[in-house]
């Protein structure tokens, strides 16, 4: 067994390999300075007048369904009596200790998520104790039947939303309404704060054309001679980020895949690497104003996590690759079982800054901090503690990050409950909150 200091000075190693264009940007360090816990197993109940299909959830996951197998457990096993919190794909701070989270769409997929309803949270992380207190949950609906297509719980009055219609990714809470990103079309949907229901609902435009993944509602598949028709982004590559101006006027949805680009037959690149479009949407007249900007990529192949702003034309955005796990823990001489096939190496938190950039251009990367590298010299990780004073946050989707205050940033992953183990190799991941002292890293331009 290794100690954690040379694992550490392993771990050092392993991210000067990490290639891409941002080799010479400037690294900041972050400093743990709270972490919070919200067990994997976080189960809730469906809403009273829910259809009774929702009830339980994870039924349609595998090979054969689970519902023709098992009953319904508390999270030990699918499928679930009832529906789990699951990982949070977005994060807001409220500014008095308190946030809001969303839950995304359910077990991975449009096919295998039908029974995972969409929701919302308000919940409290007491860094003092590690745990974290669920306020209140908000459940999406279309009872008006504002969406345009079929969903999962068509014949029911409420017609409460599941992981079949949407893969809700970013949200903004604007007045009384929040603006969510979906991931599937990608659609921009508006819901009343206080109901989750539905109000409005928006498709995608980038430079006066419909953007569609293969997943949008109007997509079928033709027959074997038929022709298929073009779709722009891959499969669950919509919008992962979605940020606000400052005075809520301005969204700023960041996609989480390139545009193809028909003509070069490629993906849109920067310096020939696969770059990312951040997309500009005036709130009140509901309309994509047709500005856009590129956030170029580290390399081919990785995600953003979440992107919120933190001033006028700076914003925090999450890149990651899609590895998970302490690459110390890596698997070796053809082991599978203990150890990490894929490690996690460019787990980062990108500050951007968008000041005079003009409108189909790169916008700058200032740094990063290393979510693989953070300081904790008090010891203060509640899981993951290491005797030589670092803490990793290893996830393969870390997909929450909003500024605090002026020295302190919050990040939260995705869980992916129960599937994702990146904390350990044989246990299930748990909703992670952590904040972080970043002073520098908020300052720089």
């Amino acid at each position: 067994m290794r100690t954690l200091v040379a694992i550490g000075l392993l771990a050092a190693a392993a991210q000067t390999l990490v290639p891409g264009p941002a080799a010479a940007q400037e690294e900041y360090k972050a400093t743990l300075t709270g972490h919070a816990v919200l067990p994997a197993q976080t189960l809730i109940p469906a809403p009273a007048d829910a259809p009774e299909a929702m009830k339980t959830s994870g039924k349609f996951t595998g090979k054969t369904p689970a519902r023709l197998t098992s009953a319904p457990t508390d999270g030990s096993a699918l499928p679930f009596n009832g529906q789990p919190m699951q990982g949070f794909s977005g994060i807001k701070t409220l500014g008095d200790g308190t946030y809001l989270v969303l839950t995304d769409n359910g077990f991975g997929s449009k096919v295998n998520s039908p029974d995972a309803m969409l929701m919302f949270h308000h919940v409290k992380p007491d860094f003092e104790t590690g745990k974290v207190e669920i306020l209140n949950t908000t459940f999406l609906s279309d009872p008006n039947k504002v969406v345009p297509f079929l969903v999962a719980n068509e014949a029911s009055d409420k017609r409460y939303l599941t992981g079949w219609d949407f893969d809700i990714e970013g949200f903004q809470p604007i007045g009384d309404k929040i603006f969510i990103g979906d991931e599937f079309g990608p659609y921009i949907i508006v819901v009343d704060s206080e109901t989750g229901v539905v109000e409005e609902f928006f498709e995608t435009f980038v430079d006066g054309k419909k953007v569609q993944s293969p997943d949008h509602y109007e997509f079928r598949l033709s027959n074997p001679d038929g022709d298929a028709p073009a779709t722009t982004l891959k499969r669950s590559r919509g919008y992962e980020g979605f940020a606000a101006s400052m005075d809520g006027k301005t969204l700023y949805p960041l996609l989480e895949g390139p545009i193809w680009d028909a003509e070069k037959a490629s993906y849109e690149k920067v310096d020939g690497t696969e770059a990312l479009r951040i997309l500009e949407f005036n709130v009140a007249d509901r309309t994509f104003t047709g500005n856009s900007w590129l956030y170029p990529m580290e390399n081919d192949g990785n995600a953003i996590g979440d992107f919120n702003m933190i001033d006028e034309t700076r914003g925090l955005i999450i890149e990651r690759d899609g590895g998970q796990g302490d690459s110390e823990l890596a698997c070796k001489d053809g082991a599978t079982e203990g150890c990490f096939t894929n490690p996690a190496k460019l787990k980062r938190v990108y500050l951007i800054d968008m000041k005079g950039v003009e409108s189909g251009k790169p916008v700058k990367k200032v740094g990063y901090i290393d979510l693989l590298d953070i300081q904790d010299p008090k010891g203060l990780a509640r899981i993951g503690k290491r005797e030589d004073g670092r803490f990793t946050f290893p996830f393969v989707t870390i997909e929450d990050v909003d500024r605090i205050d002026e020295d302190h940033i919050i990040v939260a992953n995705d869980n992916n409950f129960p599937f994702s183990k990146g904390r350990s190799a044989t246990e299930l991941d748990n909703n992670e909150f952590m904040i972080l002292q970043v002073s520098d890293f908020l300052k720089a331009n």
